[in-house]
């Protein structure tokens, strides 16, 4: 069998990587010996199998990373796949430091990117939480509360950008930044738009 080609439209991510270079193109020649094709989705290299995404390459300042989009559902025998925060649900990632690493998982990582293809062809979903499941910070509610709009606004939105809300404004200790970051998106949850959009 003879590998994926490369994709140009993704070649600048590889080019434009100082500090992980070497190590992210090991990772490509991994993934792409492994027959998925390459794209380029949120600015990183993307791998698909029949257009479903499969894993990503990504680095960051003290790593980089593969992303497996279902990682959730992975055995991991290996104990290698790690949640970046609790409120990732789905994904999970395994992470690199040098390419001695990496080329000694080389065949692990193969059937990590397998078992990940497998379970996209069979249809698996990871079961997310359900919006009614996040905590609503004590300030949403008083808004809730004082504004029968902008509740209803808020629970028109998808429930991606519900969820988004939720944790953007759980997340500070102080009650004025939350009560603050509130106030700063009631404009955009009225227009219905998300917190990125």
């Amino acid at each position: 069998m003879t590998k994926h080609s490369t994709n140009s439209k993704v070649d600048f991510y590889f080019e434009k990587a100082e500090k992980w270079r070497a190590e992210i193109e090991q990772m490509r020649e991994i993934v792409l010996d492994c027959h998925l094709s390459e794209e380029l989705k949120w600015g990183s290299p993307c791998y698909t199998f029949e257009k479903a995404n499969i894993v990503l390459i990504h680095y960051f300042k003290e790593y980089c990373a593969f992303l497996f989009f279902k990682g959730a559902l992975m055995k991991d025998p290996d104990n290698i796949l790690i949640q970046q925060s609790d409120n990732v649900q789905a994904a999970r990632q395994v992470r690199f430091t040098n390419v001695q690493d990496i080329l000694a998982k080389k065949e692990i990582l193969k059937k990590y990117i397998f078992e990940a293809a497998e379970i996209e062809k069979s249809g698996q979903k990871v079961e997310l939480k359900k919006v009614s499941d996040f905590e609503i910070a004590e300030e949403l509610q008083h808004k809730f509360d004082s504004d029968a709009d902008f509740k209803k606004a808020f629970y028109a939105l998808t429930p991606g950008r519900q969820r988004a809300y939720l944790l953007h404004f759980s997340q500070p200790k102080q009650s004025k930044t939350r009560e603050a970051r509130v106030e700063k998106n009631t404009g955009r949850i009225l227009d219905g738009k998300g917190l990125n959009d």
